[in-house]
């Protein structure tokens, strides 16, 4: 650490991580949270009653749950993105023509981040949700994002992140991704084959400007729907085209 830095707030970094750990549980009690920190209940007491002071965590019954107010400063971060506010009107219109999940994504420390999904009038439920965080090797557009970006920063995003499954389909070989990621490249979108969620397909492009790939936009639906003719030709002409109208629009906006 240089002389001038400043050291590290432990108390703030606790706090932090007490928000995570409730985020990662769906919900926790005080003694759960106790138990996962190995900390005196007298300690993270005082955390959670901070946290749910500030409006951070609300407390039902014994559990304490992330706060809405997470959703306000999400939300604010999220409009004073040039990629949201050039790409909402697109990704309205591509759920509305597919009849399927709409999904916008943008890379953020490694991972992926949803910043927009919409629902078609076909849509099945899905478990993905604006702000919900991803390993990019696990989704399609995740794989778009990483073959546009050149190789020492993929090394890195995958040195740091791993290559964890979350299915059975899940590409958990660098090789075959590295292949995969030739063919996105020469093609123009990737593929994503029940790889996150079982049973459901995904097709992707990557959205790019002058600076780079800045994120991905893409298409998810069940796959008894995303098969033959549509899976291999229909959606991804309707992915590509979306993903160069909010090219040419980040370019001209």
């Amino acid at each position: 650490m240089h002389a001038d830095e400043d050291p590290p707030i432990k108390s703030t970094a606790m706090s932090l991580d007490v928000v995570e750990t409730v985020h990662e549980l769906g919900g926790a009690t005080l003694p759960e949270i106790a138990d996962r920190f190995q900390k005196p209940k007298s300690t993270v007491h005082d955390h959670l009653k901070t946290l749910t002071d500030a409006g951070y965590l609300v407390k039902e019954g014994r559990t304490f749950r992330v706060g809405i107010k997470f959703l306000n400063l999400g939300g604010h971060a999220r409009s004073r993105k040039k990629l949201f506010q050039v790409a909402e009107s697109e990704l309205r219109q591509l759920a509305t023509d597919t009849g399927e999940h709409a999904n916008l994504m943008t890379e953020e420390d490694g991972r992926g981040i949803f910043l927009y999904k919409l629902k078609g009038t076909q849509s099945v439920q899905l478990d993905t949700y604006e702000g919900m965080i991803v390993d990019l090797h696990t989704t399609a557009m995740g794989k778009a994002i990483l073959a546009e970006y050149p190789e020492e920063r993929r090394d890195a995003i995958l040195a740091k992140h791993g290559l964890d499954p979350v299915t059975e389909n899940t590409v958990t070989d660098r090789d075959e991704l590295e292949a995969q990621f030739e063919g996105i490249r020469e093609r123009g979108y990737a593929i994503d084959d029940e790889e996150r969620v079982d049973g459901v397909r995904c097709i992707a492009a990557p959205i790019t400007t002058n600076e780079g790939v800045v994120g991905a936009v893409s298409v998810s639906g069940p796959k008894s729907r995303m098969n033959g003719e549509r899976f291999e030709e229909t959606i991804p002409s309707e992915v590509l085209s979306t993903a160069n109208i909010i090219e040419v629009n980040l370019q001209y906006s």
